[in-house]
C-alpha cells in the first residue's frame, strides 16, 4: 500500500502513532503493519497535521479546483457555480435578501451608525426633493391626492428605518396603494408620470448610484431601485379591508459583510470598478490632445482598469477549467493567465521600438522584476500576518510548498543565468571619469576618480551574439519544459499530495449544479476581456512616459511597484480570504504560482515575440534586480521550512519588501531614462 494510500484509509490517530512510531522505531513497524510501506512513513507527524483537504461542494467546484488551485494556474476565489441558498449563512442570506421581509427588532437597534450616517448623506436630500415635487404636484391641482404620497413618502425616507409601504393600510406608519389597471387610470396619473415621476427618477437614480458604489450601503440601493419600479408606478388608492405583502421595510443602511457581495458570481468591487473601462477608453481615445484630462490621470484609470478586467479574465478561466478536463484547462490557463501582464509588457516594449526608447525596455524588467518580488514576499507576508493576527499559528503542507520553492529556484536561476554569464565574461567599463584634481581619466591624472555609467561591455556584441544570446534561447526553450513537468508532477503523478475530494452530502455530477457562466458565454468574456486590456494597456503605455519623467522618482520605483502590483489586486485579496478561512496553504500557493509564470511563460514568451519581432528586449537584467531576486527566494525558502507561518513570520517578509522597495526609490534611474 502506498503513502496516498495510508493516507486515506487509516484513520487520523493511527496515522499519528504510525508516524510518532516511524521517528524511533521504522523496521519493527514494517513487520508489525504489514502492508503499509516505509515510504508511507516518511512524513513526520507536522506534515500528517499539517495537510489540509480542500472540500469541493460540487463536481464542477472539485474539478476548478484540481485545475487552478494547484500549482502553476491562478488563484481565483469566485465560485463558478450557484451556492444553494438554503445552505448558505445567516450573514449571507441577509445580504441577498429582498426588503419586504418583517423582522422583529428592539427599537434601540435602529439607531446605528449605519443608520444615522444615511440621513447626513441620503436622508434629507431625497426628502427635500419629494416635498419639492409634492409642492409641484399641488400647485397643478388635479395632482393633489400624489402630493400626500409625496410628503408621506418624504416623511418615510428621511428615516425609514423600522417602518414599512404596503399596497393597502393596514397598520400605523404603512402607506396604502393599488396597481394601475384599465378602467383605474386617471387622467392625474398622466400628470404624476409627466411631471413628478421624471424629477424623483432622478433622485432615486442617483442615490441608487451613490449607494451601490460604496458598497456597504447596498441596501440603500435596494431601497432606491425598489421604489423607483414599483412603489412609484402605483396608485395613492384608500381602500381599506384588505392585508397585503410589503413592499418595502428596511432596517439597517449597511452591511458590513457586503464585500463578499457578488453579481452573477463576481463580486461587487470588480463589477463597480468595470466603468472605469469605458471612462478609460473614451478619455484616452477621444480627448488625444490632452484637453479634458491630463496625461497622469489617463495613466491612472487605464492603469485602474485592468484591475477589473483581470478579474473578468481569471473568472472566465476558472468557468471554462471547471468544464473541462485537463488538456482544455491547461491550454486555457496557459493562453490567457498571464494576458494582463503580456499586453502590457509587448506595448510597452513597441512602443519604445517605434520612438527608439530604451528606457521603457528597463520599466518593463522592473515591472517583471517587481512582479517577482511582490509575489515571493508581500503576497505571502500579507497572508500571514491578517491569517496569524486571525488563527495565531497556521499549518500549511510543506511538501507542496517544497514543490513551489523549488520550481522557484529553478525559474530564478535561469532567467537571472544569462546576467550572470554577462557579469563573468564581460569587461566593466565606466564612461565619464573624473577625479578629485579635474582629470578626466588619463594616465597623466592622479587622485581618486568618479566614475558614472558603468557597464558591461560584452565585446562590441560578439560575446552578446555568439555565447549571451544562444544561452538566452535555450534558458527560454528548458524553463517551459520545467513548467510543465511541474504541472504532471503536480496534477498527475502525484495529485495525491492535494488530496481535493468533493465535500460529503453534495451534489457529485454536474446534474443539479447551476454554472454561473458556461463554457461559450466564458469565451466570449474571455475574448471581449483580452481585447479591453490591450486597449488599456495601449493607453497606459502612451500616457506613461511623464510618470517617467518626474524628476523624484526613479523609474525602477514605478515599475516594481505601479507597473508590477496593480494587476495582481485581485489574487492579493483572494490569498487575504484564504488565510482568513484558515487555508494559508491557498495563499501562499497564489504568490507562488504567479511567480513561476512570470519566469516560466512570460519571459520566455517575451524573448520568442522579440526573435519574430525585434523590439530590443534583452534579457539582462541590472545588479539590483538580479541580488534582490535571488535573496528573496533564499528567504523566502527559509521561511517556508518548518511548514508553520505566523505573523511574526509575514511580518519579516513584508518588511524586507518594503526595504527593497526603499532601495528601488533612492536607486540612480536607468541610463537610458
Amino acid at each position: 500500500m502506498s503513502a496516498h494510500a495510508c493516507e486515506c484509509y487509516i484513520p487520523t490517530c493511527f496515522c499519528n502513532l504510525i508516524a510518532d512510531a516511524c521517528r524511533h522505531l521504522p523496521v519493527i513497524l514494517l513487520f508489525v503493519i504489514p502492508g503499509v510501506s516505509h515510504h508511507a512513513c516518511e512524513e513526520s507527524w507536522e506534515e500528517i497535521q499539517s495537510k489540509k483537504t480542500i472540500r469541493a461542494e460540487n463536481e464542477v467546484e472539485a474539478n476548478k479546483l484540481v485545475n487552478n488551485y494547484r500549482f502553476g494556474f491562478r488563484k481565483w476565489k469566485s465560485h463558478v457555480t450557484e451556492r444553494p441558498f438554503a445552505d448558505r449563512s445567516e450573514v449571507v442570506k441577509e445580504l441577498y435578501s429582498e426588503l419586504n421581509v418583517f423582522l422583529f427588532l428592539v427599537s434601540g437597534q435602529l439607531f446605528t451608525c449605519g443608520n444615522v450616517l444615511y440621513v447626513f448623506l441620503f436622508g434629507w436630500w431625497v426628502s427635500l426633493a419629494y416635498f419639492l415635487v409634492g409642492i409641484l404636484m399641488f400647485i397643478t391641482i388635479i395632482g393633489v391626492p400624489y402630493c400626500k404620497l409625496c410628503w408621506k413618502l418624504g416623511c418615510y425616507f428621511l428615516w425609514p428605518f423600522g417602518n414599512s409601504i404596503h399596497k393597502v393600510q393596514f397598520v400605523d406608519h404603512c402607506i396604502s396603494f393599488f396597481l394601475l389597471h384599465g378602467s383605474q387610470r386617471r387622467f392625474s396619473t398622466y400628470v404624476w408620470l409627466l411631471l413628478g415621476y421624471p424629477l424623483l427618477v432622478v433622485v432615486h437614480s442617483l442615490a441608487c448610484f451613490i449607494s451601490w458604489i460604496l458598497v456597504f450601503t447596498i441596501p440603500v440601493s435596494k431601497m432606491n431601485a425598489q421604489t423607483l419600479g414599483v412603489i412609484l408606478l402605483q396608485a395613492p388608492e384608500d381602500h381599506q379591508g384588505y392585508e397585503t405583502r410589503a413592499l418595502l421595510c428596511c432596517y439597517h443602511a449597511a452591511n458590513w459583510y457586503y464585500y463578499k457581495y457578488t453579481v452573477d458570481g463576481i463580486n461587487v468591487f470588480a463589477v463597480n470598478l468595470l466603468p472605469l473601462v469605458i471612462v478609460a477608453l473614451v478619455i484616452g481615445y477621444i480627448d488625444r490632445e490632452n484637453q479634458y484630462a491630463s496625461s497622469d490621470v489617463k495613466f491612472a484609470i487605464a492603469i485602474g482598469s485592468i484591475i477589473p478586467l483581470s478579474y473578468y479574465i481569471g473568472m472566465g478561466i476558472a468557468s471554462i477549467s471547471a468544464q473541462s478536463n485537463f488538456a482544455v484547462g491547461a491550454v486555457v490557463n496557459a493562453t490567457f493567465g498571464s494576458i494582463t501582464e503580456l499586453t502590457f509588457y509587448i506595448t510597452a516594449l513597441l512602443k519604445g521600438h517605434r520612438e527608439a526608447n530604451p528606457c521603457l525596455q528597463e520599466v518593463v524588467k522592473a515591472a517583471l522584476t517587481g512582479t517577482l518580488l511582490g509575489c515571493i514576499l508581500f503576497i505571502p507576508g500579507i497572508c500571514m500576518i491578517i491569517g496569524g493576527l486571525k488563527h495565531s499559528e497556521q499549518r500549511f503542507n510543506s511538501r507542496c510548498t517544497g514543490v513551489s520553492s523549488a520550481l522557484l529556484f529553478i525559474s530564478v536561476g535561469g532567467v537571472f543565468a544569462p546576467t550572470l554569464f554577462s557579469k563573468a565574461y564581460g569587461n566593466l567599463v565606466c564612461d565619464a571619469c573624473t577625479n578629485s584634481t579635474g582629470g578626466n581619466g588619463t594616465s597623466n591624472s592622479s587622485g581618486p576618480f568618479v566614475c558614472h555609467n558603468c557597464h558591461y561591455d560584452l565585446n562590441n556584441g560578439t560575446l552578446f551574439h555568439n555565447h549571451v544570446q544562444p544561452l538566452v534561447y535555450t534558458v527560454s526553450a528548458l524553463l517551459p519544459v520545467a513548467y510543465i513537468i511541474g504541472l504532471i508532477f503536480t496534477l498527475k503523478t502525484h495529485s495525491h499530495i492535494y488530496d481535493i475530494h468533493v465535500g460529503e452530502g453534495q451534489v457529485t455530477g454536474h446534474h443539479g449544479t447551476v454554472v454561473h457562466w458556461s463554457r461559450w458565454r466564458s469565451l466570449v468574456i474571455l475574448i471581449m476581456a483580452t481585447v479591453l486590456t490591450s486597449a488599456c494597456a495601449d493607453l497606459a503605455t502612451e500616457h506613461v512616459q511623464p510618470i517617467l519623467n518626474q524628476p523624484n522618482i526613479s523609474q525602477y520605483f514605478i515599475g516594481v511597484t505601479v507597473l508590477a502590483m496593480v494587476p495582481e489586486i485581485p489574487e492579493i485579496v483572494n490569498g487575504i480570504q484564504f488565510a482568513l478561512q484558515n487555508n494559508i496553504s491557498l495563499s501562499l500557493e497564489v504568490g507562488g504560482c504567479i511567480a513561476v509564470q512570470v519566469c516560466m511563460l512570460q519571459i520566455p514568451i517575451l524573448v520568442l515575440f522579440n526573435a519574430f519581432w525585434d523590439v530590443g528586449f534583452v534579457l539582462l537584467f541590472s545588479d539590483q534586480h538580479l541580488w534582490a531576486s535571488i535573496f528573496s527566494v533564499i528567504l523566502v525558502n527559509y521561511i517556508f521550512m518548518d511548514g508553520k507561518s505566523d505573523y511574526f513570520q509575514g511580518t519579516a517578509l513584508v518588511v524586507v519588501y518594503l526595504i527593497l522597495l526603499a532601495l528601488y526609490y533612492f536607486a540612480p534611474s536607468p541610463a537610458s531614462c
